[in-house]
């Protein structure tokens, strides 16, 4: 059975989704601040943390940069609703999607199957994969390692960057729509409202260089989605 972390101030609210969670079939164990919540993270086998923004003493944040420092167990925040800074935060700071509170719990279900469904396709792909690495102008991308580098220099990049980044690379001198890119990383469907892809995308851009006065992989096609540009004299490789 698979086991949740939950942590999060509210008490009733924990009971709420543990008995909903439960009752999907998930294992939940709650805690009620940052602290104990990161040292649970850190001790035990979960395979996903659902984290408060909000928290007494360490704040959700933190405790996420902590995970992030050691770990890439997903991590689903909850955020205020309205406060897009702080789904903008998270995503900076590596978390894998976010749910505004107050939130129906059969919306927090889907997110955390799909969380998870993309987790596990991504480590089953790597897995049963031949080698294929890609390859556009300075960019290399293992698949089966999952690893990046660039320049020869490798980049760390969260499951859902690096997910990101491999749908652009091969897809190289074409443009990706936000749709395609929820649909295949998020796995859900697009909405003009949310910008998770575009937080994503942009995290993915400045850990590959793409900052002022260094050339762009990643150009924006202002309502459509995105482009991995290929160099005048490169193409995409695999090998």
């Amino acid at each position: 059975m698979d086991r949740i972390l939950v942590i999060d101030d509210d008490v009733e609210l924990c009971g709420l989704v543990g008995e909903y969670l439960e009752s999907e079939g998930f294992r939940v164990h709650s805690v009620y601040d940052g602290e104990r919540g990161l040292e649970r993270a850190n001790q035990d086998n979960y395979v996903l943390i659902v984290l408060d923004v909000m928290l007494p003493g360490m704040n959700g944040f933190e405790v996420l940069r902590r995970i992030r420092s050691t770990s890439r167990i997903p991590v689903l925040l909850l955020t205020a609703r309205g406060e897009e800074v702080d789904r903008i935060v998270g995503l900076e700071i590596g978390a894998d999607d976010y749910l505004p509170k107050p939130f129906n719990p059969r919306e927090l279900v889907a997110r955390i199957r799909a969380v998870l469904r993309r987790t596990r396709e991504s480590k089953t792909a790597a897995a049963d994969a031949l080698p294929d690495i890609l390859r556009v102008g300075d960019i290399e991308l293992d698949p089966a390692t999952r690893t990046v580098r660039r320049g020869g220099k490798p980049v760390d990049l969260t499951s859902v960057e690096f997910g990101l980044l491999e749908a652009l690379l091969r897809e190289a001198g074409r443009v990706v729509t936000r749709e395609r890119l929820a649909a295949s990383v998020l796995s859900r469907k697009f909405s003009p409202f949310d910008r998770s892809i575009d937080m994503h995308v942009s995290k993915v851009r400045r850990k590959i260089g793409d900052t002022e006065g260094e050339p762009e992989h990643i150009k924006t096609v202002r309502g459509v989605g995105y482009i991995f540009t290929l160099p005048r004299t490169a193409k995409t490789t695999t090998s």
